[in-house]
Formats: structure tokens, sequence, C-alpha cells
């Protein structure tokens, strides 16, 4: 007899095993509070580039919020309870947005790409999420007389540099109150994203194919410790060669012209939130 999905359940590819684990539905369904957990340390660098050039990489009805600045993070994380205490890294980039669809009006910053070095939340992100995940090995960074070294290969080819220093410590405001939940009149706010999954065997369709935001408001996120300072980052030109499935993401990231740095940061904080309240922008 064949099986039959369970109402309320998560699954993903291959079904057959029954209902799957993952960051948001963990054995026997429980949920995982992540109020403790990750503990992450996220290193990135800002810059203004040119409009135009951020207009090119944005799907119908976004358009570019402000000044056209992109920030470059690299997210290293540890002790994530989904991973039964295991940790990973993500390089994402990122610039200032807004969506305007047939109902609903969001601003935030536009995730475009974001690289992850570990299989099973590339997956639960982009099918679950909506994220734009793919893959790619992030060591972690090398730290010397001051200055933060962060990089980016796949297959052994590096393509991006990051550096920051002169950090300075900055002091962390710890809120009176954790806070309020955003009503239901309230902007809505937090990280873009364009979901798009294709139709198998009609190349050029779509099975789904539409705008998505991560809310901003994240209660259990604590900051324990901040620095500002200078930084500078690097894509370096692929070939068909070199990264034959994402020469095209990197190069156009190295087109990016750099006018001017605004600076970089260093952020460590604890706890998180599993992002079942992700939805879908009409």
């Amino acid at each position: 007899m064949s099986y039959r999905f369970q109402p309320g359940k998560m699954y993903r590819m291959p079904t057959h095993f029954g209902p799957a684990t993952g960051p948001r539905q963990g054995p026997a369904g429980r949920r995982f509070p992540c109020k403790d957990n990750p503990k992450a340390i996220v290193r990135s660098v800002s810059f203004l580039t040119r409009r135009e050039q951020l207009e090119e990489l944005l799907p119908e009805g976004f358009e570019v919020d402000g000044e056209p600045v992109v920030t470059v993070s690299a997210n290293y994380m540890t002790e994530i309870e989904w991973l039964a205490g295991r940790g990973y890294n993500t390089l994402g980039v990122s610039f200032p947005a807004t969506f305007r669809g047939e109902q609903d009006r969001a601003s935030g910053h536009f995730l475009s790409v974001l690289w992850e070095n570990l299989t099973d939340p590339i997956l639960t992100g982009r099918e679950e999420l909506g994220f734009s995940k793919i893959y790619c090995e992030l060591p972690e960074p090398t730290v010397l007389r001051g200055e933060t070294h962060c990089t980016a290969s796949w297959m052994g080819f590096r393509f991006m540099d990051m550096n920051l220093r002169n950090m300075t410590e900055i002091a962390v405001e710890t809120p009176s109150a954790p806070p309020a939940p955003p009503s239901d009149d309230s902007p809505l706010t937090g990280t873009l994203h364009y979901k798009y999954i294709p139709k198998t065997g009609a190349w050029g369709e779509a099975d789904a194919a539409y705008a998505v935001l991560t809310p901003a408001h994240t209660p259990n996120t604590v900051v324990t410790q901040m620095q500002h300072g200078e930084g500078t980052v690097v894509f370096h030109r692929a070939r068909w060669e070199d990264m034959p499935t994402q020469y095209a993401i990197v190069n156009a990231l190295c087109d990016l012209e750099i006018r001017a740095y605004r600076g970089a940061s260093i952020v460590y904080t604890i706890g998180a939130k599993d992002l079942s309240d992700q939805r879908i922008l009409r």
C-alpha cells in the first residue's frame, strides 16, 4: 500500500521515508526555540556602487531604495540546535530595496545570493523559505595583528577576499524590554527574496516565482559585542572553467563599481528564530 502525506507535517524530497527533520521541524515534530543558539559572528563590509547596476539584479516589482550601498556579510555560526550542536557558515550579498506588489509593499535589504558551506541548510532554505542559497567553501577567517581576512572558494577557485581592520569596540545597548511584535497595520520590513522553482519538462516556465519576506522581528537575538572599522572586499573574475554553474554570479558582483567603501563591522550574537514567519508577498 502506498504511503500518504500526514497533514500538517513538513516534507521534502525524498518524501518516501516520512516527514523531514530540519530547522522548523525536529524529531517528533518538535520546534527549536533558538533562544540560546546559534552563536554567531557576522563580519561585514559595505560599499557604494551605481544604482543602475543594482537595478539590473532586481526582479519585477522591486526597486533600489535609497543609496545603492552593497553589504557583503560573512556569518560564522556554531552550536545550532537543529543540527545537534554543529554549525555552518554563510556569505551573503544584499542591498536596500522595496517591493511593490498588487497587495503588499515591503522594504528592507534584498538578499541577492547566499552562499553556504553545508547542504542541509541550503536545501531547507531554498525549498521551504525561498532564499537564493548556493554552495561554496567558507573556511574560518584568519586574524593576524588586528586584521581579519575572510575567503570564499568553489572547488579550489577562490572567488572572494574580504579584509577588516582598525576595528573599534562599540558600546552595546541592552534593551529594557523585549521588542514588541509588529501589529497587523505595521509596515512590512525585513529581508527580501525572490523564490523561483523551474517547472520540470517545461524549461523557461516556473512552478513557483514570487517575492518573499523574512520579517525583521527577531526577539530572541541578543547582540553581545560590536566593532566598527574599515574594510575591503574583492570578487575575483571567474571563467566558466573555474565555476561552471556560478561564474555569472561572481562576475556580476565583480563588475559592481566600488565608488567608496562605507565601513566594516563585526557583530557577535546569540539566538535567532526558526524563520517559520516567512511569508509570500503578493
